[in-house]
């Protein structure tokens, strides 16, 4: 059973920074790629970043691109998520999410396992 678990969300004012982590246990993290995702209320869920298993490659949307950073440490089986510049329209329940066959994607279909998510909100 593969789990995923965000944290660091909270609320924060526009221009703030906040970094999110996921923890991944249950199979072989470095074996990922791994992806993060919001959801704001009443809108669908879209692709915020991506990066593939050995952390090399990464793809972002373009409205947090210069401003968002994803990364990962497969020693402690984490994902990052840092996001800088914030701001009140980034305000949404930020997931992760896990592809088990090691290529980072925008698609969420593709991704296997998802976690809770986390309450980011930007004040203004």
């Amino acid at each position: 059973q593969v789990q995923l678990v965000e944290s660091g969300g909270r609320l924060v004012q526009a221009g703030g920074s906040l970094r999110l982590s996921c923890a991944v246990s249950g199979r072989t993290f470095s074996s990922y790629a791994m992806g993060w995702f919001r959801q704001a209320v009443g809108q669908e869920r879209e692709f915020v970043a991506a990066i593939a298993r050995s952390g090399g490659t990464a793809y972002y949307a373009h409205f947090v691109q210069g401003r968002f950073t994803i990364s990962k440490d497969n020693a402690k089986d984490t994902v990052y998520l840092q996001m800088n510049n914030l701001k009140p329209e980034d305000t949404a329940v930020y997931y992760c999410a896990a592809e088990a066959g090691g290529r980072a994607t925008t698609d969420s279909h593709a991704y296997d396992y998802w976690g809770q998510g986390t309450q980011v909100t930007v004040s203004s």
